[in-house]
């Protein structure tokens, strides 16, 4: 059995509407190192990125450098902040000095009876106020710990200073050090401290701050240069006399402090020079101012002061002196503070200035990048929907169309921007509508040729009905056998001819015109099909269900049928048989066609029936493999279930007919139709049913057992018997050789599907009424009926016309006999077997024996 045409790979799959197909190149592999390969996301990001990246560098340097700049003035800020703490620690370490060096010149006036405890006495106090002046600096400094170096070191050698102050306590009241000694201790301590003092340091492009700083440094050395001048006349006052050195020390003491007041007038500010003056002329101030320049040598030895009131007005001066020190102080606090937190706001600005371009930069490209990928996404995504979905659904529309080509419509573009991606889109729905439109102009062009296939297959379908009418007459006239077998050739290629006029309708997507408004016997239905076919002897029909087909899917059905038959014994050899068998099977039937022929590969078979579940479109290939085309499209039509098996030794078909195709046996069985679905037989007249093995032949009656029919009607000349030879027997069609036995000849009373009409004995009377069960085509896509044009009106509008009687005309009877005669005489004169005739001899198709 012959394989159908290929299948058609230009369908589309279902579930290309629920995914796209994504690899749109697979025959290239992506790599990442390609700048052609990137993605269109990708490549946004990266045009994004790298000047944003740029950005964020620039960015960057700036911005820390205002954080370096703004960490340092936080840094002096809080350095001269802790100035408060150093000048405090300061203040107390020149009270506990100047205090020491009074005791120190007491204890060696007084020699060994000096009360030593009294000493320790008076110095404790002082010593526990300096002690927690420190402490309140080393609480004050633990947030600059992580400052610059350079204050760090000089920190350090403040506290370094402070523990040999410490140290050097336990020799005060003993006094077995000298003055200088022990003072000495105190002198340096009190210079780390103003060295840690002048230590903040706001940078080269802040003179403003420097200045602010060594106003206050200026300040606290004129204030350490009085306490230690106050020191030395203290210590006078309490020896009673002056040292050697002393006057020295006091004349170089004195002169340094006018430096440093100097100094200090050229960097203050005028209010500050002001509070100065002011300061300097408070009766306290200037009380003591006058004790001092008591001390200053003026050609005579210089006077020693009394020591409780030297000590009072210095004290009171040196109170006076540390109020402008720390309002001063205060001051450059003041102005280190504002200077840092205008730093820090000008570096918050700067960053946040920065951060929200940055963040707007990045939104905004992130915008138009998503913009960007958006419409490249929704591009990607119509053309693939084009090409994978909606244009191969227009091309299977308009492939599958039958009427008039439909109108597509082709959806507008879903990029609406005016860019160039909108212009894009706009150019691939270009695309499309010129696909659909050169779809359509096919369409078309198809239809228009499918409607010259169905007109040439009407005007063919005519001229071979026009040719069986016209050797139905010849057969009916004709008496010689030879030129009668060659009428039944003639009569057997003609309706071959009509089935292939069928198939060229099925080619071109039309119904055929065979339709019956009665149910057909399924038996019927299989002589019919066996009938069409050129290899008809071969075909053994076994066991057939007794069921009917309903009216309007017969044609189709038995054309079905009959390609499947001609492909059973056109694809096996020629001894062998091809059995038919149909049985029920649930509520519809099932017909098995089996062969013995060269059989299909699994691939073949698998393409071959994936061809008869999906119907393909009319291609070249399609003529070639005419015959599952044909049946592939007409199972589809009727719903029938076509598919092809592997057999022992062949193939075996399987139709399965579902149960809206079955109807009911009809009240009147019809009679087998001659031409449309075979007539029925001759057979009638044989006895029983062929053994198997036999094969009924076109001209040769079969003989079974080996017996003669009885009743066999000798012919004239022939030979005994004992000496058999070859006669000439009358041929007979082939629906007579496939007639089932027990039904009448269609030749012998002629069925109404015969050419010549229903019989005058069968024709009904009265008039005729319409059928009780409408008929229908089946039920279309939205279960209502199909209606049958002009099948039930047929029995009510077409009146039926009595068939006149014409007796044989004796001319013509005598010209029948003799050309018998002839007959007879050529078949004696050839040596040939005899053929036995059936019981009742052989009726032609006049009804005549």
């Amino acid at each position: 059995m012959g394989a159908g045409p290929e299948p058609s790979d230009g369908t589309v799959s279902q579930h290309r509407r629920r995914r796209f197909d994504v690899r749109v190149v697979p025959h290239r592999r992506r790599s990442p190192f390609r700048l052609r390969d990137w993605r269109m996301r990708t490549k946004l990001a990266t045009v994004l990125v790298i000047p944003s990246v740029a950005f964020l560098v620039l960015a960057g340097v700036q911005t820390h450098t205002l954080v370096g700049r703004t960490t340092a003035l936080g840094d002096f800020a809080q350095q001269v902040g802790i100035g408060r703490q150093v000048v405090a620690l300061v203040h107390q370490l020149q009270q506990e000095r100047d205090r020491a060096a009074g005791e120190l010149g007491e204890l060696r006036r007084g020699g060994a009876g000096v009360d030593r405890d009294a000493a320790i006495v008076v110095l404790k106090p002082l010593q526990g106020a300096t002690d927690q002046a420190l402490r309140d600096l080393r609480r004050a400094a633990e947030p600059l710990a992580d400052a610059d170096a350079s204050w760090r070191v000089a920190y350090s050698e403040v506290l370094e200073a402070y523990d040999q102050v410490v140290y050097i306590r336990a020799a005060i009241p003993p006094a077995v050090l000298g003055s200088d000694t022990i003072l000495s201790n105190y002198h340096r301590a009190v210079d780390a401290l103003l060295r840690l003092l002048a230590e903040p340091s706001p940078g080269e492009d802040r003179p403003a701050l420097s200045d602010a700083v060594l106003r206050y440094v200026q300040l606290a050395r004129v204030k350490e240069l009085s306490s230690r001048v106050r020191a030395q006349l203290y210590e006078a006052a309490r020896a009673g006399r002056y040292g050697v050195e002393d006057r020295v020390v006091l004349s170089d003491l004195r002169a340094q402090q006018l430096t440093a007041l100097g100094a200090f007038r050229v960097v203050a500010t005028a209010a500050q020079v002001r509070r100065f003056d002011e300061t300097s002329v408070d009766p306290a101030f200037l009380a003591a101012t006058r004790l001092e320049e008591q001390s200053l040598p003026t050609g005579a030895a210089p006077a020693v002061l009394p020591a409780p009131q030297w000590w009072a007005a210095s004290e009171q001066r040196q109170e006076l002196l540390r109020r402008i020190e720390a309002s001063v102080l205060d001051d450059a606090v003041r102005q280190a503070d504002e200077v840092s937190a205008s730093q820090l706001r000008t570096t918050l600005l700067v960053v946040g200035s920065i951060v929200s371009v940055l963040l707007v930069a990045l939104l905004i490209s992130v915008l138009v990048g998503r913009s960007i990928a958006r419409s490249m996404r929704l591009l990607r995504g119509q053309a693939l929907r084009i090409a994978q979905l909606e244009l191969p659904e227009a091309l299977d529309r308009l492939r599958s169309v039958t009427g008039g080509v439909p109108t597509i419509e082709v959806p507008p573009a879903v990029v609406r921007s005016l860019d160039e991606i909108g212009e894009l889109a706009e150019a691939f729905v270009a695309v499309h509508r010129s696909a659909v439109n050169v779809a359509v102009e096919q369409a078309t062009t198809r239809r228009n040729v499918n409607a010259m296939f169905v007109n040439l297959a009407r005007r063919s379908q005519v001229l071979v009905e026009r040719q069986l009418e016209l050797l139905d007459d010849l057969e009916r006239e004709e008496s010689d056998p030879d030129q009668l077998e060659n009428l039944f050739k003639l009569d057997h290629l003609a309706a071959r001819m009509r089935r292939n006029d069928d198939s060229l309708l099925v080619l071109a997507g039309t119904e055929s015109t065979r339709r019956w408004n009665r149910p057909v016997g399924l038996g019927a239905m299989l002589l019919a099909a066996s009938a069409e076919i050129e290899q008809y002897q071969r075909v053994r029909h076994g066991a057939v269900a007794d069921l009917h087909v309903v009216g309007h899917a017969v044609g189709e059905l038995v054309h079905v049928l009959a390609e499947l038959l001609e492909n059973a014994t056109s694809f096996s050899r020629p001894d062998t048989v091809v059995g038919v068998t149909a049985r029920a099977e649930g509520a519809g039937a099932v017909i098995e066609i089996s062969d013995q022929g060269l059989g299909m590969s699994a691939a073949a078979l698998a393409e071959a029936n994936a061809v008869l579940a999906t119907p393909p479109a009319a291609d070249v290939a399609t003529v070639e493999r005419m015959g599952l085309f044909v049946v592939s499209h007409l199972a589809a039509r009727l719903g029938v279930e076509v598919r092809l098996d592997g057999g022992e030794g062949g193939l075996v078909a399987r139709v399965r007919l579902p149960g809206g195709l079955l109807a009911a046996a009809p009240d009147r069985e019809a009679p087998a139709p001659a031409r449309m679905l075979t007539a029925t037989a001759a057979g009638a007249a044989w006895g029983g049913v062929p053994p198997a093995g036999e094969l009924p032949v076109a001209g040769r009656p079969p003989v079974w057992g080996g017996v003669r029919p009885a009743g066999e009607l000798p012919v004239a000349g022939r030979r005994a018997e004992t000496a058999p030879r070859q006669a000439r027997s009358v041929p007979v069609r082939a629906e007579d050789v496939l007639a089932p036995p027990g039904r009448p000849s269609a030749s012998a009373g002629g069925g109404w599907w015969s050419r010549q009409g229903p019989s005058p004995a069968s024709a009904p009377q009265g008039s005729p009424t319409p059928p009780a069960v409408p008929v229908t085509g089946g039920t279309n896509e939205r279960g209502l009926p199909v209606r049958v044009p002009m099948a039930q009106l047929s029995a009510v509008t077409r009146p039926q016309q009595p068939v006149a009687r014409h007796d044989p005309d004796p001319e013509a009877v005598g010209g029948m006999l003799s050309r018998l005669y002839s007959g007879v005489r050529r078949a004696e004169a050839e040596d040939t077997t005899e053929i036995s005739m059936p019981p009742g001899g052989v009726r032609t198709e006049g009804g005549q024996r």
